[in-house]
């Protein structure tokens, strides 16, 4: 069939779609539909002839016009649409949609008539930029802060401390208690799901449990029980507990504490690769020290980006909202992947739907960075020299293991991606407004609670006729 027959015209239309309007000329439909009847009659099995040898008008009578025209307009709009394509130099992004619905248009068609339709595909969207220079931007400054040095050591000689039991005296913060428990909301008296344990080792911490339950079980004793009121917070995770009181049947069964090791040479051998502890300070405030300055270009790049964002016109289109959105799926898939948990039983087709939807806000904010940054290499003219990018593939290569198998065209990709990156945020340097700003108190702890330690060690323990040598 030739392409050149078709009578093709296009009109944008909103969310980066194009609609295709595709005139097919008589002729054409009916070579599509004398192509039907030969298929089919090649496919079906009618008692008393063999295939491929049924007659026309058998055929016709024993499956009917109208499946017969719906073979035929479906192969008629799949080959129109591949050659309007071809003709007219489209690029869709999705599958099309055809308008008017198929039922309607199968009502009017006819073998031997013209036949008008329109289809309709996302494409890629055009981004443009209202403007690229002057922008003004304030980001969050990242202190290094040297107390945490202190902190990550003492976080190094919890992991590596050796858990000793208690006797003759009360639990106290910073203990750890095998607890027995039984929980029932207070306005009810029902129990609560996953409120319960008959033996469960708890970190006698502030923040560890629900508000009242760490505080009820300091100061008892082992063997003791009691009940301690608590209640859980307004922004509880599980939805139907928020804000109810509670009240919990506690058992103290074992009490436990760590021994921590001496802050020494020793220890700094033990629980890193370094010799002394004056070297493992000064390792812990080096990797400190660039973990903030990582953070603060990192700050700076987002403030720069977001301000770019915002002078970003652009419309996406719904197949890239979705393929971001699964790719978002992906990626969080792997992740319980690499934690061991079986993703098959996990990722039901309900729980697919409702990460599909609530990542949504995140796949679009991804989009519009992207198309920002595009849009901006193409209005200033931004290019990498080929020089540049050998040479930082030869820099790649080197730092990578012997074994490593990585496709030639992979690496210059992300070689390319890295250096355009960085090529286009040196150009928001110097071109932007930067303002800094304090970060909050609570972010700034909230970090300090994510960083590593060192090297961890596994927890020991003594029994109770260790501990009394």
């Amino acid at each position: 069939m030739s392409a050149a027959a078709l009578k093709v015209t296009t009109e944008a239309r909103p969310s980066s779609r194009l609609a295709v309007t595709v005139t097919v000329p008589g002729e054409r439909c009916k070579t599509s539909y004398e192509d039907a009847i030969t298929s089919l009659s090649r496919s079906i099995n009618l008692p008393g002839f063999r295939k491929g040898k049924v007659p026309r008008t058998v055929l016709v009578q024993q499956l009917g016009g109208v499946r017969i025209k719906a073979t035929a307009l479906e192969k008629l709009i799949d080959n129109a649409w591949r050659d309007a394509i071809q003709q007219e130099s489209l690029e869709p992004i999705s599958q099309p949609d055809l308008s008017s619905g198929f039922d309607g248009l199968l009502e009017s068609f006819e073998p031997g008539k013209e036949l008008t339709f329109t289809l309709e595909a996302d494409v890629a969207p055009t981004p443009k930029l209202k403007t690229t220079k002057g922008l003004k931007a304030e980001f969050e400054t990242v202190a290094y802060d040297a107390s945490r040095v202190d902190a990550m050591l003492e976080d190094s000689r919890k992991q590596m401390a050796t858990v000793v039991p208690v006797e003759g005296r009360a639990a106290q913060n910073g203990d750890i208690a095998v607890l027995g428990f039984k929980g029932t909301y207070s306005d009810d008296g029902s129990e609560i799901e996953g409120g319960s344990a008959d033996s469960m080792d708890v970190d006698l911490e502030n923040g560890r449990m629900i508000p009242g339950f760490i505080e009820g079980v300091i100061g008892m004793k082992v063997g003791e029980t009691k009940t301690v009121d608590c209640q859980f917070p307004d922004d509880y995770p599980k939805e139907d507990a928020r804000g109810r009181k509670a009240a919990f049947a506690i058992e103290l069964k074992d009490l436990k504490t760590r021994e921590l090791p001496e802050l020494d040479d020793a220890f700094a051998k033990q629980a890193s690769e370094q010799e002394t502890l004056a070297d493992l300070r000064k390792d812990l405030e080096q990797r400190l020290k660039d973990d903030a300055e990582r953070r603060q270009t990192s700050n700076r790049r987002d403030a720069l980006v977001a301000a770019l964002v915002e002078q970003l016109e652009v419309e996406l289109p719904e197949a890239l909202i979705q393929q971001e959105s699964r790719n978002l799926l992906e990626q969080t898939a792997a992740q319980f992947a690499q934690q061991g948990m079986d993703v098959k039983s996990l990722f039901t087709p309900d729980l697919v739907r409702n990460l599909m939807q609530n990542s949504r806000p995140e796949a679009e904010e991804r989009l519009r960075r992207s198309f920002a940054l595009t849009a901006l290499a193409e209005a200033e003219d931004i290019k990498l020299d080929d020089k540049d990018v050998d040479a930082k593939i030869r820099e790649v290569k080197k730092e990578l293991s012997a074994d490593a198998k990585i496709a030639p065209e992979r690496l210059r990709q992300a070689v390319m991606d890295d250096l355009m990156q960085d090529r286009l945020m040196g150009w928001l340097e110097e071109n932007s407004t930067l303002t800094e700003k304090a970060p909050a108190a609570d972010d700034s702890k909230a970090e300090a609670k994510k960083k590593p330690t060192a090297k961890k060690a596994p927890t020991k323990s003594k029994s109770k006729a260790d501990a009394k040598d």
